[in-house]
């Protein structure tokens, strides 16, 4: 599944598995968004493009529809994602420096992290799926 967290200023792309396993993921700027998935539906052939529908998304969808030939695009409500991408981004980043000394909850990410806003949009969809 190709997973996209839509968004005025950048937007987070994953590919995930069934299982949940990131294959891919990175922040590209709106401008480079369709560019960015032609590019991996050529490289990982996904059964599903998978859209959030939040901030600046009927657009991006109807360019997507352009995009998606004939892979589905599904649309999805992303509420809360940004806080459990923040989560899943301190989880799995260490902290370096001062911010080893505070607790994961109050640690604030070095980077955004809307890539993994779209692992969260995947992840969900594939728990509702089973």
């Amino acid at each position: 599944m190709l997973a996209v967290d839509p968004g005025r200023v950048r937007c987070g792309v994953a590919v995930v598995t069934e299982e949940g396993k990131a294959l891919y993921q990175a922040i590209v700027s709106p401008d480079g968004l369709l560019e960015e998935v032609r590019r991996l539906k050529a490289q990982f052939s996904p059964r599903v493009i998978l859209v959030g529908k939040g901030t600046g998304s009927a657009p991006l969808i109807e360019a997507l529809e352009k995009v998606a030939e004939e892979t589905p695009i599904v649309v999805m409500e992303e509420a809360y994602t940004s806080e459990a991408a923040r989560r899943l981004f301190v989880q799995e980043n260490p902290a370096r420096g001062w911010q080893k000394l505070l607790p994961r909850a109050l640690r604030t990410p070095d980077r955004p992290y809307d890539d993994y806003a779209a692992r969260i949009l995947a992840e969900r969809w594939w728990q509702h799926r089973r």
